[in-house]
């Protein structure tokens, strides 16, 4: 079982960074692929970023790519998602997701534990 928490979300204006966190309880989190979804108001939940067991890999959502950047440092049991440059549409709740598997995915369906998610809010 793996339990997540998410922490860093916040309001800012379009332009700031935001830094947020997830933290992992659990015996497994340095082999589980890690990834973090975001879900706007009245839209689905949407793929950002994932990485795989070690930190070797990570890809993105291809609009962020460039100014999001995922890590994760297994001996705190944590993985960050770095946000520059925000934008008002880059406005929503950001979750964190773990997968038993090890290789980073893009699927919301194939991740097994989720976090209660972040609150993220830029305004212009």
């Amino acid at each position: 079982q793996v339990q997540l928490a998410e922490s860093g979300g916040g309001s800012v204006q379009a332009g700031d960074s935001l830094r947020l966190s997830c933290a992992a309880s659990g015996r497994t989190f340095s082999s589980n692929a890690m990834g973090w979804f975001r879900q706007a108001p009245g839209k689905e939940r949407m793929f950002v970023a994932t990485i795989n067991w070690s930190g070797s890999t990570a890809y993105y959502a291809h609009p962020l790519k460039g100014r999001f950047t995922i890590s994760r440092d297994n001996a705190k049991n944590t993985v960050y998602l770095q946000m520059n440059s925000l934008k008002p549409e880059d406005t929503a709740v950001y979750y964190c997701a773990a997968r038993i598997l090890g290789i980073g995915s893009s699927w919301r369906d194939e991740y097994d534990y989720w976090g209660q998610g972040t609150q993220v809010t830029v305004s212009s």
